[in-house]
Parts: C-alpha cells; sequence; structure tokens
C-alpha cells in the first residue's frame, strides 16, 4: 500500500457485516460508539454507508445516510491512520456524499477537519460538548417510566419536533436495540420528554434527550442514570441550549471533547430548545 493512489482506492456501498473493522477505528480514536448502534444505523438508510479499499484491505469509510427528501446527514468519517494524507479520505468523501444527491447535509465535526468542511460548502450552526463523568444518584419522579410498545407513536412525533427530519424507521430500532434503555415522561397523557442510555465501548451513553423543560429533563437524567448505576455516563450537549449545559455541569459532569454541528444549507424549524442532549454525533 506503501505506493497507491488516490485512483487505487475502491469504494463501494458498505453491508452492516462491513462495518465492525470501521467501529473498531473509531474505538481507537476515543469516540466511544455503543455497541449495538450498526443495525439502528442501517436500517435508517442501508446504501448510505461507504468503504473505501485497497488490494481488498479497508482503509476509508463514510456514512451519508438519507432521511427525507430534502436531509441527509454525514458521519463515521475516518480514515485508517497508517493511511491518511493520501488522499483516500477526500476520494471517499466525494463518493459518498454524491447519495445525498441535492439534499441539505448535516454533520458533527470534529475541530481537526472543521475548516475542510467549510471548504466542502458546511456552516456553522452551534458547538455541542460531550459531558462526561459518574453523576450522583438521584431519585427519579415517579412520572418516568421505561417506555412500552404503547409509546412509541407518541415518542416518533415527539422526536420529529426536536429533529430536523422524522425518522421512524430509524427510533423502532434505537428505542428497543440491545441494551438500549428508554424511559418517557408524561402529563395529561402528553409526552412531555425522553431519553435512551446505551451501553458505549468506554462508558454507557444518553442519547438523545428531549424535553420541555429542564424539570423534565432533569427527571429523565436522573432515570436514564440511575441504569448506569454509579458507572461514568458520557452525553452530547449543545451549546446553545443553557439549560443543558447547566444540567451536565450540575450532574458533575465535565466537557471532554467538541465538535460543531454544521449544515451545507437550511434545515426545517425544530425546537432546538428541547434538545438536551444529541441522539448520537454519527447520524444527528
Amino acid at each position: 500500500m506503501a505506493s497507491s493512489a488516490p485512483e487505487d482506492l475502491v469504494v463501494t456501498q458498505a453491508a452492516l457485516d462491513d462495518w465492525p473493522v470501521v467501529r473498531a477505528w473509531a474505538v481507537d480514536e476515543g469516540w466511544n460508539p455503543g455497541v449495538a448502534d450498526s443495525a439502528a444505523f442501517f436500517a435508517q438508510d442501508p446504501e448510505g454507508f461507504f468503504i473505501g479499499r485497497i488490494d481488498g484491505e479497508p482503509v476509508s469509510a463514510i456514512s451519508v445516510v438519507n432521511y427525507v427528501s430534502d436531509y441527509a446527514f454525514l458521519g463515521w468519517y475516518l480514515v485508517r491512520p497508517d493511511a491518511r494524507g493520501r488522499g483516500f479520505g477526500l476520494t471517499t468523501w466525494k463518493t459518498a456524499l454524491a447519495h445525498a444527491e441535492n439534499r441539505t447535509v448535516g454533520l458533527d465535526g470534529v475541530v481537526a477537519q472543521q475548516h475542510n468542511y467549510r471548504r466542502s460548502g458546511f456552516e456553522l450552526a452551534h458547538r455541542t460538548f460531550r459531558f462526561t463523568g459518574a453523576a450522583p444518584a438521584a431519585e427519579a419522579p415517579a412520572d418516568v417510566r421505561p417506555a412500552g410498545p404503547e409509546d412509541l407513536a407518541d415518542i416518533t412525533v415527539y422526536d420529529s419536533a426536536c429533529t430536523p427530519a422524522d425518522r421512524p424507521r430509524f427510533l423502532a430500532h434505537w428505542l428497543t436495540g440491545p441494551g438500549h434503555h428508554t424511559v418517557v415522561r408524561r402529563s395529561d397523557d402528553r409526552v412531555t420528554g425522553y431519553g435512551v442510555i446505551r451501553p458505549g465501548h468506554d462508558c454507557p451513553r444518553i442519547g438523545p434527550l428531549f424535553a420541555d423543560t429542564a424539570e423534565d429533563a432533569r427527571a429523565l437524567f436522573a432515570a436514564l442514570t440511575a441504569q448506569a448505576g454509579g458507572r461514568e455516563v458520557a452525553i452530547d450537549v449543545p451549546e446553545t441550549n443553557k439549560a443543558a449545559v447547566a444540567l451536565a455541569e450540575e450532574a458533575g459532569l465535565t466537557p471532554s471533547f467538541e465538535t460543531a454541528r454544521m449544515y451545507t444549507g437550511p434545515v426545517r424549524p425544530y425546537a432546538q430548545e428541547r434538545v438536551f442532549g444529541v441522539t448520537t454525533l454519527e447520524l444527528g
């Protein structure tokens, strides 16, 4: 591979069976990927995952997942460390981005790549900070309970108000994935928030945490962290939601790294004030 050039790279759509090697790269980068994320990711758009190979050996990857006719999300942009600096990443990027066609594309970009994303037409929407730490034990209110099948329709509607696109296929897998624990809060039979905690490679990850108010978010957060049993947890918090940042800080969590939410164009209005924790940096 020492003399390989970008034109030697073969980029193809990836299958679910291809993704464990990419997940291992993400582990090495310290991204703490969810243990069972991939099945939910592929359920949304099985044609939106790409892998680049030299002589059949994986060296690069990316996902460009189409949600609806006008919105897609880019993630998993990775090049194996020993293959960097040779143009493989850019070749993979250009091949995969065509999958979005004319859609607005969003991403959560690491600091080191943000200048490259701007050159590709992405503009900053806000910064996001990953907060980590062992949250103190707190008793969740009685009106926060594990979500059941009867809650799926209402949660899906609530989720749509908190995101730039409807995503029922993704949620049907995300809410019930292996090890995923979903809680919901209702008032007068109306959902006022929900959240998910799931196993991660290094520690459990919370996401999403969507709530009407800081009080709702705090109640849901207590129920989610109770599942961690005193272990460290991680949650990705948008900087623009000051109440969300305050909640993480009050729980004793500290920021470990930052990303930037960026878009290539307009997205539909959504209730950003309800986003106390981003679902996942890989798929928005």
